[in-house]
């Protein structure tokens, strides 16, 4: 998509667009968006410093936004012409102009305030329309190449917010790639039974091929035993992405750090789930208990507040 040269963060806005840019009821909507539908990820969120999470709200509802075009079981409407309504907002958002929509005035103040890569952006919108005529993926790889834009994209969009440390920006970059795909992954996992419904499988055909599951093992009440062998294979990639990602926790700054932590131990904790269920996620969706997503939280609160507090403390030398 060719993007329009936005204007500078810092640059007046026009009197007669401010009123239309509705900034709060757009943050405001954003976050509800994540309380709704990313519980695990907005608990993390309250562990960041509180002017970071507006922003992460605003990365996260807008994905939710877009993924609800192309996933919701009630919209009936076409679904290619509203991602393409969206796309054409957001093209007009970004350049400045004032767009009649909840969640895009929040979204693109978040990318013009930390010059979010728009070839993220792209990508993410290009998975969003894959899944309006793409049901399988053949390949390890093909799915790869889907989830660079629906997961990988959306980490390191999450990167600017999140303060990579001083020269260590290209570094975080990798990491954060790999936790998109790791949270993606874990949640193709979870949902095989709710994503079957929507006529999708997020498992390549080669791996059912190798292990002997057929598509309507998938959508049966219990998995059986290939269907199980099959998870638990998947899981280990799940979990060699979650390995290629923890390094880069501390390559951000210090008031990120907790939430990313908690948030990498609440999704791999879904995975935990999984495994202790002995991979039958078509009997039940898997969840972490409540008991144990608020002793994550608990946990890392003192350190989050403490590197709040830190940050805080700044010294200013008058000449």
């Amino acid at each position: 998509m060719t993007w329009p040269q936005t204007p500078s963060p810092t640059s007046p806005v026009p009197a007669r667009r401010a009123a239309a840019m509705t900034l709060t009821a757009g943050y405001e909507r954003c976050r509800k968006l994540h309380a709704r539908y990313g519980r695990s990820y907005y608990l993390a969120t309250l562990l960041l410093p509180a002017w970071k999470r507006p922003h992460v709200h605003a990365l996260y509802g807008f994905a939710r936004y877009a993924d609800e075009i192309v996933d919701s079981f009630h919209l009936i409407d076409d679904r290619a012409a509203a991602l393409d309504a969206l796309s054409s907002r957001l093209i007009r958002s970004l350049a400045g102009d004032p767009v009649d929509d909840p969640v895009l005035p929040a979204f693109t103040h978040t990318v013009r305030s930390f010059a979010i890569d728009l070839e993220d952006v792209d990508a993410f919108l290009a998975s969003m329309r894959a899944d309006l005529t793409v049901r399988r993926y053949a390949t390890y790889d093909d799915l790869l190449g889907y989830m660079e834009g629906s997961a990988a994209a959306i980490g390191t969009m999450m990167l600017p917010v999140l303060e990579p440390r001083r020269g260590a920006a290209d570094r975080a970059r990798e990491p954060a790639r790999q936790l998109g795909l790791a949270f993606q992954l874990t949640n193709f996992l979870r949902d095989v039974a709710e994503d079957l419904a929507r006529g999708r499988i997020y498992l390549p055909l080669a791996d059912l091929d190798k292990f002997g599951v057929s598509e309507a093992d998938l959508g049966r009440p219990r998995a059986t035993r290939a269907v199980r062998e099959l998870l638990a294979f998947e899981a280990g990639r799940a979990r060699d992405h979650y390995a290629a990602a923890l390094q880069g926790i501390e390559l951000l700054a210090p008031s990120s750090r907790p939430c990313i932590q908690a948030a990498y131990e609440l999704y791999s904790g879904i995975l935990d789930e999984i495994e202790a269920a002995g991979y039958d996620v078509l009997a039940q969706r898997a969840r972490v208990p409540r008991r144990r997503r608020l002793a994550i939280f608990a946990r890392h609160l003192f350190a989050a507040s403490a590197a709040d507090r830190a940050e805080r403390r700044v010294t200013i030398v008058v000449p």
